[in-house]
Parts: structure tokens; sequence; C-alpha cells
């Protein structure tokens, strides 16, 4: 069993920054590939970006381009979510997810991801 929680929801202005935190606990969290996902509203939760486990090598969807950045620190069991330039179409509820199996390759996949957070709402105003 792995618990995933979130950081608060955010409310920021177009152009502004933030970041997006996710803690673990329950698993060797060094061991779980760790991602973000999205969901706006009336759409399908979508891939952002995904920490591989160990070496922490990071694969970002082609809608991220260089705005995100997911990071870890494996001593502080969090994975984080780092967005600039923030837009408006970015408003949706964020997810960090866990995927615990043995498999080497990351997935963009939602239902290759056992353990899910809360999610948290980030809306940016124009």
């Amino acid at each position: 069993q792995v618990q995933l929680v979130e950081s608060g929801g955010r409310l920021v202005q177009a152009g502004g920054s933030l970041r997006r935190s996710c803690v673990a606990s329950g698993r060797t969290f060094s061991s779980v590939h760790m991602a973000w996902f999205r969901q706006a509203p009336g759409k399908e939760r979508e891939f952002v970006a995904v920490s591989r486990r160990n070496d922490g090598y990071t694969v970002y969807a082609d809608l991220v381009n260089d705005r995100f950045t997911i990071s870890r620190d494996n001593a502080k069991h969090t994975v984080y979510l780092q967005i600039n330039s923030l837009k408006p179409e970015d408003t949706a509820i964020y997810y960090c997810a866990a995927d615990t199996t043995p498999r080497t390759l990351t997935s963009r996949t939602p239902r290759e991801y056992e353990y899910w957070g809360q999610g948290t709402q980030v809306t940016v105003s124009s």
C-alpha cells in the first residue's frame, strides 16, 4: 500500500509559477515510478510527467514543453512538479500517482498507476 498526499490547491495569476508537492508513505519511495497527471473540466485525465524509479530519469508529455519540471527527493519521499509561466489552460485538478509494479519502463497511461493522490485544484486566472 502507498499513500499519497498532495499539497493544497492554488489560485494563481497567468504568468506566475507554482510548485506542487506529493508526499508518499508505505513503500520504499526510490523504487517507485512517480508521475503527475491533470484533468481539466470536461476532459479526460492526461499525463504530464513521470520520474523513473531509482535513477529519476524523467519523461514529459508533448503538451508540456519546458514550462514543467518534475523532480523527486527520495530522502523526503516527495515528488514535485514545478510549473512556470502559467496559462489559464493549465487550470485543472492535478494528481500525483505511483506505479509500484516491477516494470522498468514508465507509462503515460493512468490505468498503469495503482495509487493516486487526492487531487488538488490549480486555477490560473487571466
